[in-house]
């Protein structure tokens, strides 16, 4: 298997240079769902390749002409079965996200719409190139200018409560058609178990993974309530904010954190703000680190783990006084193939991947 990298791929239409250079290098890749040629290469030239298909727990698009659509439910057919599937403020008016023009609410709490994308979402899956979805919007906080109470939901917590629902049914009919189901499961670090009962069904996705934005990271105890999620169960996906530069030191912040508490399962990514129409890449996405020697080991929020090809550190701390200074294995090299020094001094919320070098 070729790197650990996550494509996340929803944006612009894909290219055949990124099929080919997506095979060489990702691990697993989402697209759009109606991407079935570039689904069905990516699994020809990659067999061992996750490729799943983007779809919305919570909204639908009026402007997708279809015939396949990002959501479970179409905007026209949940205005042909009357209407009721879309969410509604007190005064009876639909609810379009703030910053997402044309995106619309839908009733989560509602059991005929989660039974409309159920059956959808499976009926569609069934036979496909896809090993399965990528349900983005399995929401936990007001992210999109809700502002509850609307009708037939007082707070957030009965958006959550649905949704922990809907996902339930879903990874059941989508586990019964041989595909699984990965949602974009937000801020479970605030809930306990929330993580690992919504990606039970075939993993999870973590789009804001230690930090919010590239200049918004989490503070150590923060970052380190994440942690558990890189360890599954099933697929974990995991994404850390950059300015949309690959050079950008979050990519290796990320990786480093990766390596150290998944152990080098899943699969990982760093990208900026919607950036989903690229290749997002560093050298260090493909090595081969193997297996892990021992425990993640701390101190004072610093960690690092060897392996069996190499060795991750990470310093979560935020303070600039908080520099470590770390002892780094022998016989490593960097990127540039250049030796690893034998200490390290590791500056706030960076991290540091190096591999065993050719004569070791």
């Amino acid at each position: 298997m070729s790197g650990v990298g996550a494509w996340i791929r929803y944006g612009d239409p894909i290219t055949e240079e990124q099929i080919r250079f997506a095979a060489e290098h990702y691990r697993a890749a989402i697209l759009q769902p109606w991407e079935l040629d570039a689904a069905a290469e990516l699994k020809r030239q990659r067999p061992d390749m996750t490729v799943l298909c983007y779809k919305c727990f919570s909204s639908t698009r009026d402007y997708e002409p279809g015939p396949v659509y990002s959501s479970g439910v179409s905007y026209r057919e949940a205005e042909a079965a009357g209407g009721q599937w879309f969410a509604t403020r007190q005064d009876g008016s639909r609810i379009e996200w703030n910053g997402y023009r044309g995106h619309w609410q839908m009733n989560v709490w509602d059991s005929d719409y989660r039974a409309r994308w159920v059956e959808n979402v499976a009926g569609e899956l069934a036979g496909s190139p896809f090993d399965g979805v990528m349900a983005d919007n399995d929401v936990f906080d007001d992210y999109y200018g809700i502002r509850p109470p609307i009708t037939a939901a007082e707070s957030m917590a009965d958006f959550r409560a649905a949704l922990g629902t809907l996902v339930e049914a879903a990874g059941t009919a989508l586990n019964s058609v041989g595909k699984i189901l990965v949602p974009n499961i937000a801020e479970s670090r605030r809930e306990p178990g929330r993580w690992a009962a919504h990606a039970a069904y075939g993993g999870g996705f973590e789009e804001v993974w230690l930090g919010y934005g590239p200049e918004n990271l989490f503070d150590p105890r923060t970052a380190e309530a994440q942690l558990p999620q890189a360890d599954g169960p099933g697929l974990s996906i995991l994404r850390v904010p950059t300015d949309g530069d690959d050079a950008h030191p979050n990519f290796t912040y990320g990786l480093a954190a990766f390596w150290i508490f998944g152990g080098g399962r899943g699969s990982y990514t760093a990208t900026g703000h919607d950036d989903y129409s690229r290749t997002q890449h560093i050298a260090e996405l493909d090595w081969p680190l193997g297996q892990p020697e021992g425990q993640p080991t701390a101190q004072g929020h610093v960690w690092s783990r060897a392996f069996s090809n190499g060795w991750a550190a990470v310093n979560f701390n935020q303070d600039g006084r908080r520099r470590r200074r770390v002892k780094v294995p022998a016989g490593l090299v960097d990127a540039a193939g250049q030796p690893a020094p034998q200490h390290l001094v590791l500056p706030p919320q960076r991290g540091v991947v190096y591999q065993r070098g050719q004569n070791h």
